[in-house]
C-alpha cells in the first residue's frame, strides 16, 4: 500500500478540508466519510483492505479533525448540503470520477446529499445508518432515550460544560464509544487519546456539534423527511450495511429503503454496533471492493 502525506483542500465556503490519500492514482476512486464523535481515522482498518485496488481519499469533514472550524451561521455552513459542497469540491479538485462514496453516521447523511446534488460524480454508495425511512418512529420513548444528546447539543450549556476541557471531552466521548459499540469491540485507550487530542482543542467540540445545531441530526431529519409515497429517490446504486447491535438504529428501520433509493441492496453486520468501519472492516471493505471493481462481483 502506497500513501501520500496528508493534505488540505482548496477552500469551499472558506473551509479547507484535511485529507489523506492512499493507494494508486488512476485506480477506481473511493472516498470515505466519518462520523461523530470520530474523524478520518475511523477508517484506519478499512483503508489497508482496499487501497491495493483503489485510489482512497479520507477527509475530515468541516469542523472535525484537521479541517477548518469557523464560528459562522451553522445552518448555512455545517448542514448536510454544506458539508456535501466541500466533498464535491474535493472530488472535483482531485479530478476523481465514478467515485464509490462510503459513509456512516454523519458521513452517511453527507454522502446521501452528495448523491442528490452531484449524482454524475458518484458511481455507488456504501452506507451504514442513518438512512431515511425511520419517520415518526424516532419519537418512541425508547428512541428518545437514545437520542437525548441531539437536544443537549442544541443548548449553549453543552459547549460551556465540555468545550476545551480535556477531562470532560474524554468522558463524554468515552460514553458514546462504549454505549454505541457492539459487545466485541473496545476502543483502545491510545485511540481515545487521539480523539481527545482533536476534540479537546478550544472550539473543536463546539465545531463538531455544529452538525446537530444545523438541524442535520437524526431526529430533525426523520421528522422532516417526505413520507415514503412522496419520496424523491436517490438514483445512485446503493449498498447498505446495517449493524445489528447498534442501539440507535434498530433493524426494523431498514424496512422502507426501497422508497428512498431506486437501486438498493441491504446487508446486515450481525455482531457490529454503530461503528461499522472499526467493528466490521472486512465486511465493509468487501462491499466497497465489489463496487470499485464491478467486473469482479
Amino acid at each position: 500500500m502506497s500513501t501520500r502525506k496528508w493534505s488540505r483542500s482548496a477552500p469551499v465556503d472558506g473551509f479547507r478540508l484535511a485529507f489523506e490519500r492512499f493507494g494508486t492514482t488512476g485506480a477506481p476512486a473511493v472516498v470515505m466519510l466519518h462520523g461523530w464523535p470520530g474523524n478520518r481515522h475511523d477508517y484506519r482498518h478499512v483503508v489497508p483492505l482496499v487501497s491495493d485496488a483503489a485510489d482512497v481519499v479520507v477527509p475530515d469533514l468541516r469542523g472535525f479533525g484537521g479541517s477548518d472550524k469557523h464560528a459562522v451561521a451553522v445552518r448555512h455552513f455545517y448542514s448536510a448540503t454544506a458539508q456535501a459542497a466541500s466533498i464535491i469540491g474535493l472530488i472535483k479538485e482531485l479530478e476523481l470520477t465514478n467515485v464509490v462514496l462510503v459513509g456512516y453516521d454523519v458521513g452517511s447523511r453527507v454522502a446521501q446529499s452528495v448523491a442528490r446534488m452531484a449524482p454524475d460524480l458518484v458511481s455507488a454508495l456504501v452506507l451504514s445508518p442513518p438512512l431515511p425511512g425511520a419517520g415518526d418512529r424516532v419519537l418512541s420513548p425508547q428512541t428518545q432515550g437514545e437520542f437525548w444528546y441531539q437536544a443537549f447539543h442544541q443548548l449553549p450549556l453543552a459547549a460551556q460544560l465540555i468545550d476545551g476541557n480535556p477531562d470532560a471531552v474524554r468522558e463524554y466521548l468515552r460514553h458514546f464509544w462504549v454505549h454505541w459499540s457492539g459487545p466485541n469491540f473496545t476502543l483502545a485507550e491510545e485511540d481515545l487519546d487521539r480523539l481527545v487530542g482533536d476534540y479537546a482543542l478550544p472550539g473543536a467540540f463546539t465545531a463538531s456539534i455544529a452538525w446537530y445545531r444545523a438541524g442535520a441530526g437524526m431526529i430533525a431529519q426523520s421528522l422532516s423527511e417526505l413520507p415514503p409515497e412522496r419520496a424523491v429517490k436517490i438514483t445512485v446504486p446503493t449498498d447498505v450495511l446495517w449493524p445489528q447491535r447498534d442501539p440507535l438504529f434498530p433493524r426494523e428501520w431498514s424496512d422502507r429503503l426501497e422508497y428512498y433509493f431506486s437501486d438498493v441492496q441491504l446487508y446486515f453486520a450481525f455482531d457490529s454496533g454503530h461503528f461499522t468501519p472499526l467493528e466490521c472492516p472486512e465486511q465493509l471493505a468487501e462491499l466497497i471492493l465489489i463496487r470499485a471493481r464491478p467486473s469482479d462481483a
